[in-house]
């Protein structure tokens, strides 16, 4: 009985904090969603002609067209069983910039064809993206990409490392604050730095299995 992320770390997962492990053993087995709200230390982007890309995959909620400082944010984390049978877990950050709130969507699920988490972005599941955990000396949770694939249709692609970014995501357990601390980044191997964040939140778990309305792609894909 354990969750898609006990699943991809194996024996790594003891070796994470207590709070951490709390956090990644969200589940169908479990019973809790888990819900972290907090701030957004700082919100970046790189270069500006990678704005337009930005804006673009904001569209369907897949990146952050924005930046800023002392952003309020939540991320809600809730299992279901998808349409096709997998246990799924949403990854939904809401950040609520002063003009309007922007959502970065994933849901995420284990493929013991591919040996790991495969997340997909944003509300129609077109990208798939490996996701690699390991846990660190500290008992953080370290998350990075790896092959990147659009699903659209017939079309079944693997991205090339010049179109996509390479993601490192550090969630770690602070003790004398009581909260979690997160940082993303995300580069190209030929542009550089494309945007991230860093930031602290807390979180609350609640019993249920069903993600709140909104929080489940428009669509699902099936090919993992």
């Amino acid at each position: 009985m354990t969750s898609i992320f006990q699943r991809a770390l194996g024996a790594e997962f003891d070796r994470l904090h207590p709070q951490v492990q709390r956090r990644f053993s969200v589940g169908l087995d479990s019973g809790e969603t888990c819900t972290g709200r907090g701030v957004m230390e700082r919100v970046w982007h790189g270069r500006p002609f990678v704005r337009p890309f930005l804006a673009l995959g904001g569209c369907r909620n897949i990146l952050l067209p924005r930046a800023g400082r002392n952003i309020p944010f939540t991320i809600e984390n809730a299992p279901y069983r998808d349409a096709y049978g997998r246990e799924t877990v949403t990854f939904v950050r809401t950040f609520a910039f002063p003009d309007r709130p922007r959502r970065f969507d994933a849901t995420m699920v284990f493929s013991r064809e591919r040996g790991c988490v495969v997340d997909y972005l944003g509300t129609h599941q077109h990208l798939a993206t490996d996701l690699h955990f390991t846990a660190d000396r500290t008992g953080a949770l370290v998350i990075r990409s790896g092959e990147h694939r659009f699903r659209e249709g017939p079309v079944d692609a693997r991205l090339p490392a010049l179109v996509t970014g390479d993601a490192v995501v550090r969630e770690s357990y602070d003790d004398a604050a009581q909260c979690f601390r997160i940082e993303a980044r995300v580069t190209n191997r030929r542009f550089g730095p494309l945007f991230g964040y860093r930031g602290a939140f807390t979180a609350d778990y609640t019993t249920g299995t069903e993600p709140r309305a909104g929080l489940r792609p428009v669509r699902e894909e099936a090919r993992a």
